[in-house]
């Protein structure tokens, strides 16, 4: 049975789909919310895994709705909540489970109980999260295991997070980020697969 799995490259999304591809025929998804945006560091990390990846593409106008939901809270995170849910959404109209990296003590994105027994009911949709068990410390030692990982600042490091491209709708307005967004908000990016 076939799996869709959110992907953003980075070592979350990455352990995930290693993890479910062991019981399921794992597709990696990307989204954009530009559909010119490319993203090469990303189909590169889903080769290293050896997983098959789409890019899909949010609907026109949804980034714009998520920067004005952004200013009108003060915090990225209902925005970004909502973006996942997008998408988990959507996966869930072609895929019979659908999975992520969200983790035990993840904030964002992090699609309540009530979210995923409503995507459930009305889809019949599974959505799986093999790590929301896992505490960081865990996830960071299977990941130092089995990836070789990249790390570094939101926007310098070319993965498929979505609050990339929220910041940069946020620049091109002529706003600034810094009020609204985390310091130092480190995300990664998979360059390698350990032999193991």
């Amino acid at each position: 049975m076939k799996a869709g799995v959110l992907y953003s490259g980075g070592k979350d999304s990455s352990l995930a789909a290693i993890m479910l591809g062991t019981y399921y025929q794992v597709e990696l998804n990307t989204f954009v919310f530009d559909p010119d945006r490319l993203i090469p560091s990303v189909e590169a990390a889903a080769k290293a895994l050896g997983f098959p990846i789409r890019k899909r593409v949010f609907e026109k106008g949804l980034l714009n709705e998520m920067v004005d939901l952004v200013i009108e809270k003060g915090y990225p995170n209902d925005a970004i909540n909502r973006v996942h849910q997008t998408a988990v959404e959507s996966l869930a109209g072609e895929y019979n489970v659908v999975g992520d990296g969200t983790r035990f003590n993840d904030r964002v994105p992090m699609l309540s109980r009530a979210a995923v027994q409503s995507l459930g009911n009305r889809t019949g949709c599974s959505y799986v999260r093999p790590l929301l068990g896992y505490v960081r410390p865990e996830v960071d030692r299977l990941v130092d295991r089995f990836l070789i990982v990249e790390y570094g600042e939101t926007g310098s490091i070319q993965n498929g997070d979505y609050e990339a491209e929220i910041r940069e709708a946020f620049r091109a307005r002529g706003l600034d980020c810094a009020s609204m967004f985390p310091e130092h908000h480190d995300q990664s990016l998979v360059v390698g697969r350990k032999d193991n």
